[in-house]
């Protein structure tokens, strides 16, 4: 299984920025995608997930109502829409794929097996 994650880069405070996940390496119905984002000196976190098999999606709070994933089955790809960004949203964000990712696992990294590189997303103020 590959992850590979881009789409980041610099925008100011209330833009929109698009990321892609292209997975590659098998088929992915079974599976769990996460977005996750770490900030310089904090911890991974979750920011949203979507199963593939189903397309339920869920989402941390922080990001509710601002952020939407979604996946295209042809391109075995999935997005993360971003919009009305803030600076706290800076972070690298990476993308990620387990199989067993489900229940209250979906939230956690440690569930996941499979990563991309990362990609950074800086918001100004």
């Amino acid at each position: 299984v590959q992850l590979q994650a881009f789409g980041g880069g610099l925008v100011q405070a209330g833009g929109s920025l698009r990321l892609s996940c292209a997975a590659s390496g098998r088929t992915f119905s079974g599976y769990v995608m996460g977005w996750f984002r770490q900030a310089p000196g904090k911890e991974r976190e979750f920011v949203t997930g979507i199963t593939w098999s189903n397309g339920i999606t869920y989402y941390a709070d922080s990001v509710k109502g601002r952020f939407t994933i979604s996946r295209d089955n042809a391109k075995n790809t999935v997005y993360l829409q971003m919009n009305s960004l803030k600076p706290e949203d800076t972070a690298v964000y990476y993308c990620a794929a387990d199989d067993s990712a489900y229940g209250s696992r979906r939230y956690r990294p440690q569930a996941y097996n499979y990563w991309g590189q990362g990609t950074q997303v800086t918001v100004s103020s």
